[in-house]
């Protein structure tokens, strides 16, 4: 019988403490923000060897079988930056809180249909536990829900005498709204309830991190629910309540300001409500739409409106694309239909890589293709990855409709990132031989297991936070938007790295809202960056030559989907649209765009500089390079999307 690891040896782990790691220019503060967590006994949070041991401990912990080899192995890809797990298992894994919740802690993102009451509630719940949630709200699956039958008083009191007193905790917040749907939809029965047990603002959380933020976000909340819920009295929620509902909850989850919500909505490509529903130069937009990306399900190029294309030629948010139909019938598009289908998919996570069923997550992994260096190592590095995420897979979910679609697909998503950085691994042959030897580790871990094999098991990610740890890894199958950049990081306001920063001279802002007013919760921070001399940068390819880079990697490598956000200038609009009628309904999953110059959007998570610009806020500032912290506080949002659309870990 083979002998599989218990656990790494003590003395291997503190070997690497002084071994030197190959930080990019935001690397460390972003790891230390995002990823680092308090080790209580010695008084101060985790270095990267500690907290690279501790994912590597904890997968061996929830069920991993790796021998001593491989989870060394394992271990000194991580450290070395050429692999990492999902940022979800970076920050949970081999901690109590992930022992407790389960592999829903693990796992990134979600999506739901909104065709019942309890897909609010679920969708709650995981926007809590620090992940992503999509929602469905095409109008099929929508008008499955009952009609709202009553319009009972919903009050917040400030005594104990009431009908619901809210626990101080995650199960609490979702059993209010709970309520407050059986109430509107089942019985019309009056709720009052009291938040007096809710712990107040700026008390610390002990199991994810961060600090309180009292009761006001969930009372807020609830009476914008409340409110939408009440127009529709004696009939059925429309499309776009359901969508409004969902990125209140998203405003509602907030911990000291740290935003654990992204979103994604897919609705349908005739509903000119959901098409204009963040189109503000025709009305005003409420905030709480910030908390979600817009995607159109066509799975014909000839389904879109009109008033689709009209952002494309303005300075709107242009909506995204996914097309349901190849969704279920492709994996990889080089091995035709009905190899490995997927006729029950939904709709995908927030970032569009990963195409799941109903109440599925998203469960990923990604290798930094710069810093590999050669096929054997490919190989190596994706199989050791696709066993951390199948043992996620293998672990345990709090919700049985969740438990049995995971346990019966297992589907895993093992991405590529730097793929415009690594020249040498753009070749189909090896794309395909590293897939098929994952499909043969599938087989024989799988049999280990005793589980099924994975329906799907590679995907193209954004990337974002763990693609800005390393020094010249562009995000996914992203160019690098200009030699030189601003990056802006947003930071929890009551964090104390605030202060480090404006005495490093970085420039430091409040957030501002979609209306152009102050958020003083979350502060923004801007980090000039340099790509390097090699970057390949996004003024040396036009639109189409990424989109046909996407359906490369959708030929050769994802049988999900590539998730990539396009940016286009005003005269390649119509050449997008040519691209997508020869291409839209044969070859593409997911696919999204964004204005390159004049989109609308304040403080972008990126902005491109000028060496000028950049060499005079570099002599501004001093860096960073060492952050001892004694508790844990992350940034608002991480950077897991190029677009800055999913701040999901």
């Amino acid at each position: 019988m083979q002998k599989y690891s218990t656990g790494l040896n003590p003395s291997f782990v503190r070997e690497h403490a002084t071994k030197h790691v190959p930080w990019g220019p935001v690397g460390y503060i972003t790891y230390k923000r995002t990823y680092s967590r308090l080790i209580p006994d010695l008084g101060r949070t985790e270095e990267w060897h500690e907290t690279c041991a501790r994912a590597c401990n904890g997968l061996v912990e929830i069920g991993g079988l790796f021998t001593e080899l491989e989870l060394e192995d394992l271990y000194r890809t991580m450290f070395h930056l050429k692999g990492l797990v999902s940022g979800r298992s970076l920050w949970q894994l081999g901690t109590e809180t992930g022992g407790r919740i389960g592999a829903d802690s693990l796992c990134n993102c979600w999506i739901v249909l909104c065709n019942e009451l309890d897909s609010f509630s679920f969708a709650f719940n995981q926007l809590m536990l620090g992940g992503g949630v999509g929602a469905n709200i095409l109008p099929e699956h929508v008008y499955e829900l009952p009609p709202v039958k009553f319009d009972p008083p919903v009050q917040r009191v400030d005594t104990p005498d009431c009908d619901f007193i809210v626990p101080d905790n995650r199960e609490g917040w979702v059993e209010l709204l709970d309520r407050v749907l059986q109430s509107f939809f089942h019985t019309g029965k009056p709720l009052a309830y009291s938040t007096q047990c809710v712990r107040s603002a700026g008390t610390e959380i002990h199991s994810f991190g961060g600090t309180a933020s009292g009761s006001e976000p969930l009372v807020v909340g609830i009476n914008q629910i409340v409110a939408i819920l009440r127009k529709r009295v004696g009939g059925k929620l429309h499309p776009m309540d359901c969508a409004d509902i969902m990125n209140i909850i998203g405003t509602i989850v907030v911990s000291g300001n740290v935003r654990r919500s992204s979103e994604i909505i897919i609705g349908h490509p005739h509903d000119l409500t959901f098409l204009n529903a963040k189109n503000w130069n025709k009305q005003t937009i409420p905030n709480w739409r910030t908390m979600s990306n817009m995607t159109v399900a066509a799975n014909h190029i000839g389904d879109l409106l009109p008033d689709y294309w009209e952002p494309y030629n303005t300075d709107g948010e242009c909506y995204g694309l996914i097309n349901l139909n190849n969704c279920r019938r492709f994996g990889r598009l080089a091995d035709g239909i009905d190899y490995r289908p997927d006729h029950r998919i939904v709709g995908c996570n927030p970032c569009g890589e990963a195409t799941i069923e109903h109440k599925e997550p998203c469960n990923l992994a990604e290798m930094m293709l710069p810093y590999i260096l050669s096929l054997k190592a490919w190989k190596k590095i994706a199989v050791l990855l696709y066993k951390a995420a199948k043992t996620v897979a293998n672990f345990q979910y709090s919700d049985p409709v969740t438990e049995e679609v995971v346990h019966r697909n297992m589907r895993v998503g093992i991405s590529l990132s730097g793929w415009m950085a690594a020249p040498w691994a753009r070749d189909t042959t090896k794309l395909d031989e590293v897939y098929r030897t994952l499909e043969q580790a599938d087989a024989d871990y799988s049999k280990k297991l005793g589980v099924p094999q994975s329906v799907k098991l590679t995907v193209g990610q954004p990337s974002g936070t763990k693609s800005l740890l390393p020094y010249g890894v562009t995000p996914g199958m992203h160019t690098a938007l200009s030699r030189y950049l601003l990056r802006r990081i947003r930071f929890s306001s009551d964090d104390p790295l605030i202060e480090t920063c404006r005495q490093h001279g970085y420039h430091v802002e409040p957030v501002l809202n979609l209306d152009g007013t102050p958020d003083h919760r979350t502060t923004v921070i801007e980090f000039p960056m340099d790509m390097g001399d090699k970057a390949i940068t996004e003024d040396k390819v036009t639109v189409i030559d990424e989109l046909e880079t996407q359906k490369l990697l959708q030929t050769h490598w994802a049988d999900q989907a590539i998730s990539c956000t396009h940016y286009f200038k005003p005269g390649e609009v119509d050449t997008i649209k040519k691209w997508l009628e020869a291409n839209y309904d044969d070859s593409v999953k997911t696919c999204s765009f964004m204005h390159n110059k004049g989109h609308g959007f304040v403080q972008a998570p990126l902005e491109p500089l000028d060496e000028k610009s950049y060499r005079a806020l570099c002599a501004k500032v001093k860096p960073i390079t060492k952050i001892t912290d004694d508790r844990e506080i992350e940034m608002a949002g991480s950077l897991e999307c190029e677009s800055g659309h999913c701040p999901v870990r």
